[in-house]
């Protein structure tokens, strides 16, 4: 388990597994090796030059998985949908859908169906957290063309959420966490967080992200100004305390990186993270 990872897996606050570092619901950055590498997607490329699956592919390779019993019951609940005229009644049936697709354990067609009935009955909070579980998806993809797509679906459920109500600032961290991560529009992400910004300066979650921007891009006067702000209001964030160190350590400052990540070992307190964190500070020396 990589330094990163473990932060996470030792902070998490899970709410079906999307809720990470101390409620924060944008996923942490991906991480091999002893430094911090660009996570899959438009924060490390800037653009993304892959396309998306389409949905049809996908529900046939879905569909290919399932046995008899299920496809028999998907097939009759689509034959069901064909037939209905009336959309007020097809969110219901959508759900039905979803469901034989979860139980079935194929998540990212389930949440598919669901966003489809959460959009119906105007839900914005259904159609949040459906955009988190294709946020999550995304990050647990290894597949390059579903990544986009569930990066796509995820912006277009958050988007619909926000158009219900546009002052939920989760939903907001979660859209911009979609374009900067996922769609190729980092703009996008970077506009929506310094409207956080610019209203609350002292905002965790969108400092964390810009600041996670900042590494990637290399602008580490930048990062280390958002992880400074994000320890005045949670000293004890250990993940922040991480960042600011690899951000010092871009800088050339190792003595102040070495402080830092020793300080977040402490934070985090386990073996296997202490580990890997001792051999990159033997680097840094």
């Amino acid at each position: 388990m990589k330094a990163a990872h473990y932060i996470t897996v030792a902070s998490a606050v899970a709410i079906t597994g999307l809720i990470y570092w101390g409620g924060n619901t944008i996923p942490p950055a991906k991480k091999t090796g002893a430094g911090m590498q660009p996570p899959q997607g438009a924060m490390a490329q800037g653009n993304n030059p892959v396309k998306p699956i389409s949905f049809d592919s996908l529900l046939a390779s879905s569909k290919a998985m399932l046995k008899k019993g299920a496809a028999d019951s998907v097939n009759t609940i689509e034959k069901e949908i064909a037939a209905i005229g009336d959309s007020s009644r097809m969110a219901v049936v959508f759900s039905r859908l979803g469901g034989v697709w979860e139980r079935n354990k194929q998540v990212a067609i389930a949440t598919y169906y669901n966003a489809k009935a959460a959009k119906l009955e105007n839900s914005g909070k259904k159609l949040t957290f459906a955009g988190q579980i294709f946020l999550q998806l995304m990050q647990e993809e290894h597949s390059a063309s579903v990544q986009v797509w569930e990066a796509t679906e995820a912006a277009r459920c958050l988007e619909l959420s926000l158009k219900i109500d546009s002052t939920n600032e989760d939903t907001k961290l979660a859209l911009a966490s979609a374009y900067i991560e996922g769609t190729g529009e980092p703009m996008r992400g970077v506009m929506i967080l310094r409207g956080i910004t610019s209203k609350n300066p002292n905002d965790v979650p969108a400092n964390m992200l810009l600041g996670r921007m900042s590494i990637q891009s290399g602008q580490y006067d930048k990062a280390v100004k958002r992880f400074e702000t994000v320890l005045e209001q949670e000293p004890a964030n250990s993940e922040a305390v991480y960042f600011l160190a690899e951000s010092y350590e871009g800088l050339g400052n190792k003595a102040k990186a070495i402080e830092l990540l020793n300080k977040c070992k402490e934070l985090v307190n386990k073996p296997d993270f202490s580990r890997e964190i001792d051999q990159h500070i033997n680097t840094l020396k």
